[in-house]
């Protein structure tokens, strides 16, 4: 069972396209999955979480308005449906450096606790993406601190 949200992902990570959709823009795409994902994970969408998002696309990926607006829409849309993490994480492992995960994953926490509240879901869905990428347990705690020391 295919989503409207798998799909627009899938039209950026088919391999199929390859050719068609450099590489740097298909590694934006799933990261950006990733953090929508992070966004519906406990169903409840703020304000403060949305702004986050919107933010961090724009910061880290250089997304412009339009491919921003149409990311959030398809997820507002759909909210929380089962997802493949898989073919996302395994797409980044192959081409990120650990670094870069790892500021994924403190991107994911800023995002989790952009609402200033640490919702049971959001800890296991970041967990659980920290595991697919790769990220050691150190720096997934690490990032964390990082993110509430900010936070505060």
């Amino acid at each position: 069972m295919l989503t409207k949200l798998q799909n627009f992902f899938d039209l950026y990570l088919n391999k199929d396209i390859k050719a068609e959709i450099p590489l740097q823009r298909r590694l934006q795409m799933a990261s950006a999955a990733l953090m929508v994902e992070m966004l519906h994970v406990d169903q409840q969408v703020t304000t403060e979480e949305d702004e986050k998002l919107r933010l961090l696309l724009k910061q880290r990926f250089n997304l412009d308005s339009s491919e921003i607006e149409a990311l959030i829409d398809l997820a507002h849309n759909e909210k929380h449906e089962a997802t493949d993490y898989f073919q996302f994480t395994s797409l980044l492992n192959e081409h990120y450096s650990q670094q870069q995960k790892i500021d994924l994953v403190e991107d994911l926490w800023q995002l989790a606790y952009a609402d200033h509240e640490l919702d049971k879901y959001e800890e296991h869905l970041l967990r659980r993406l920290s595991e697919l990428l790769h990220v050691p347990h150190q720096d997934f705690i690490r990032t964390k601190h990082k993110t509430l020391k900010e936070n505060n």
